[in-house]
Formats: C-alpha cells, structure tokens, sequence
C-alpha cells in the first residue's frame, strides 16, 4: 500500500472515532481537527457514508451510525 494511502485509511479511521466520541459534529470542526481542506474531508465523509459509517441529519452536521465496527 502507498504512503499516501495509507495516510487516507488512518485519516478515515480517525475521523470516524471523532464523530463517534463527540456524537454529532460539523464539516468545519473536522477540517479544523484534522488541518486538511474541506474538500479532502467531503472525500473521507464519503468514504465513511458509503461505507454505511456515518450520516448526515442535516446539511453539515455528521454523526455515526448504529453499524457495528471493529477497531484495530
């Protein structure tokens, strides 16, 4: 696996643990966390809401969902 895809998954994966332990945040809060544009965000929320990880109440706003999910 390349570098930089391997810094995506570990993005991905660090992402989802912010919006599990905060339960519902925003597209800015995680551009501010993780000090990346919003654009590379909107791409990693994407990934997660494909996946069936994470929603979207409301324009913006992002939680998790009730899929179980085994971290390593």
């Amino acid at each position: 696996m390349s570098p930089s895809t391997n810094r995506m998954l570990n993005r991905v994966k660090s992402m989802y643990l912010f919006i599990k332990r905060k339960g519902t945040c925003t597209t800015r809060e995680l551009v501010e966390e993780f000090g990346t544009t919003q654009r590379t965000i909107q791409r990693d929320l994407n990934v997660l809401a494909y996946n069936n990880l994470v929603t979207s109440p409301s324009r913006g706003l992002w939680q998790t969902t009730s899929k179980k999910v085994k971290v390593s």
